[in-house]
C-alpha cells in the first residue's frame, strides 16, 4: 500500500527539522551514513489518529544563490513538493514574516497542493503574539502557531494534516508481500528483466531508452513468497530531462523507491559502472532501502571471467558506501541466471529483518571495545554504556554514550563492518545514532 505523504518545506533555520522529528517520534533528520544525506530529503513514517503517512523533511529553500549546495538543496525541495500529496510551510516568528517567505509562498501557490502554513518558535500557540496575524499576507487559509521544540499547538496541525490526504488505496495482497523496485538508467533492461522474472509482457520492453513512463506494478507469487515488482521509468541525470513528461517519470520513479521494500539496481555490463548508476544507487541507499545490484546484458560479454572481475571492482570503488551489497549477473535476453534472483531477494530482504537482541548487543559491544577501543581526545575516551536495536530497514541502532562529540566516523565504520560480519545484513543499510547519556543511567 502507498502511502500519501507529507513534505516540510520552508527557507533554513525556521526549525524544520525539529518539527520533522517531533511528528517521526525521534531524532533521525541528522542521522545519515553516507556524507551529505542532511542536504537531502530525509524520509520517515508517521502516524496520526490511525491516518498513515510519509513524513519528507527538505533542506531550506533559498532562491536566487550561486551556492552549488543550496542550489541542490532547493532542486531536493522542489522533487519534495511535486511528489506530496500535503505541504506544512514552515516559518517562524522570530524572524516575523520576510522576503523569503513571500517568494517561497509564491511557488507553492504554483504547486496547486493543500499548502498549511506553520509559524514555528511560538511559545504560547493558543495566545499568539500580533505578528502571527502578518502571515496571513502569504494567501493561505490555513495557519498554525506552534513550538516544535516544545511540542505545542501540534493537535490541530496534525488533525488538518490528516484531513488532506487522500484517501488510502488498500491494495489486495498478502500481508507480507516485499515490494521490490527495479531502478536504473535508461535502456538498463529494467523492463526486460521483469518480463522475464515473471514469464509474461507485462510492460513495453523497446530499444529506445525512457520507454516506460509510469512506475508499473505486478504482483507475483513463488515458492520464495509473495512479491510486487515495480518497474520505473529510467532515472536520467537531470541536464536531461527536458520533457514535462519525462519530469513526471523521474517523480514516479522517486515514489517508487520511496515505498519499496528492496530495490533491484540495473547495472548495464556493456557500459560499466556510469555516474547515473552512482546518483541512482545513492538515491535508494539513502532512503534506507535493502538493495541489490543486478549486472545485465551478460550473454553479451564474451571474456566473462575478466569483466566479472573487472566490473565487481567497479561496483566496489564507485559504491563503497554499498561494499557488502549483493551482485548477481544476468540476461534479461536470454534468462541467465535470472532463477538466482528470487532467493537472493527473499534471503536479502530476511536478513535485514533481523533484531538483536539486548544481550546480543551487550555481548557485541563488550567484544567489539575490546578488540578496538572507542576513540579519545584530549585525555577523554569515548565510553559505551549500553545500545539497542530501534529499527529495521533500514537497521537503526543507538549506542548510549559519555559524549557524542568524542565519537568519529572510522568508529562509525568499525561497528558497521563488526555487526555485518556477525549478523550479516547484506544489501541493508545500517545507521549508527549516537546518543549521550550520564553514567548512573547505564544499564
Amino acid at each position: 500500500m502507498s502511502k500519501p505523504s507529507v513534505a516540510i518545506v520552508g527557507r533554513p533555520n525556521v526549525g524544520k527539522s525539529s518539527l520533522f522529528n517531533v511528528l517521526a517520534g525521534m531524532r533521525i533528520s541528522i542521522v545519515a551514513p553516507t556524507p551529505g544525506v542532511t542536504r537531502d530529503r530525509v524520509f520517515a513514517d508517521a502516524e496520526w489518529q490511525g491516518r498513515e503517512y510519509s513524513l519528507i523533511d527538505t533542506g531550506g529553500i533559498e532562491f536566487g544563490t550561486s551556492d552549488d549546495i543550496l542550489t541542490k538543496m532547493r532542486l531536493q525541495a522542489d522533487v519534495a513538493i511535486e511528489s506530496a500529496d500535503v505541504i506544512l510551510f514552515m516559518t517562524d516568528i522570530h524572524s516575523g514574516l520576510t522576503a523569503a517567505d513571500q517568494d517561497i509562498a509564491k511557488f507553492l501557490h504554483r504547486s496547486k497542493k493543500p499548502v498549511l502554513v506553520v509559524v514555528n518558535k511560538i511559545d504560547q500557540p493558543g495566545n499568539p503574539p500580533a505578528g502571527f496575524f502578518e502571515f496571513y499576507q502569504l494567501g493561505f487559509s490555513e495557519i498554525f502557531a506552534i513550538s516544535a521544540s516544545h511540542k505545542l499547538g501540534l493537535g490541530e496541525l496534525l488533525d488538518s494534516i490528516i484531513s488532506h490526504l487522500p484517501e488510502q488505496n488498500f491494495e489486495d495482497y498478502p500481508p507480507d508481500t516485499v515490494r521490490v523496485a527495479v531502478i536504473g538508467k535508461p535502456n538498463a533492461g529494467k523492463s526486460s528483466l521483469i518480463n522475464q522474472l515473471l514469464g509474461e509482457e507485462r510492460v513495453i520492453v523497446s530499444e529506445t531508452a525512457g520507454t516506460t513512463r509510469d512506475a508499473v506494478d505486478s504482483y507475483f507469487a513463488n515458492k520464495y513468497g509473495n512479491f510486487v515488482l515495480v518497474d520505473t521509468a529510467g532515472l536520467r541525470r537531470r541536464g536531461k530531462v527536458t520533457e514535462k513528461i519525462e519530469k513526471y517519470s523521474v517523480l514516479r520513479a522517486n515514489k517508487a523507491i520511496e515505498r519499496a521494500d528492496l530495490c533491484l539496481i540495473m547495472i548495464d555490463a556493456i557500459d560499466g559502472v556510469s555516474e547515473q548508476d552512482t546518483k541512482i544507487a545513492g538515491l535508494a541507499w539513502n532512503m534506507g532501502k535493502t538493495c541489490i545490484f543486478a549486472v545485465n546484458k551478460w550473454d553479451a560479454v564474451t571474456n566473462k571471467a575478466d569483466t566479472r572481475k573487472e566490473l565487481s571492482q567497479q561496483i566496489l570503488t564507485r559504491f563503497h558506501f554499498m561494499s557488502h551489497t549483493p551482485i548477481v549477473f544476468v540476461s534479461a535476453k536470454t534468462g541467465l541466471n535470472c532463477d538466482k534472483l528470487w532467493p537472493l531477494i527473499n534471503a536479502t530482504f530476511e536478513n535485514g529483518g533481523y533484531r538483536i537482541s539486548t544481550a546480543q548487543m551487550n555481548e557485541f559491544i563488550t567484544d567489539a571495545v575490546i578488540l578496538h577501543p572507542p576513540p579519545q581526545d584530549k585525555g577523554k575516551h569515548l565510553k559505551i554504556y549500553y545500545g539497542t536495536q530501534i529499527g529495521n530497514y533500514p537497521i537503526r541502532i543507538i549506542f548510549f554514550v559519555n559524549d557524542p562529540k568524542l565519537t568519529h566516523f572510522s568508529y562509525d565504520r568499525y561497528l558497521e563492518n563488526r555487526l555485518r560480519e556477525i549478523y550479516g545484513f547484506e544489501g541493508s543499510p545500517i545507521q549508527i545514532i549516537w546518543r549521550g547519556r550520564r553514567k548512573k543511567d547505564m544499564i
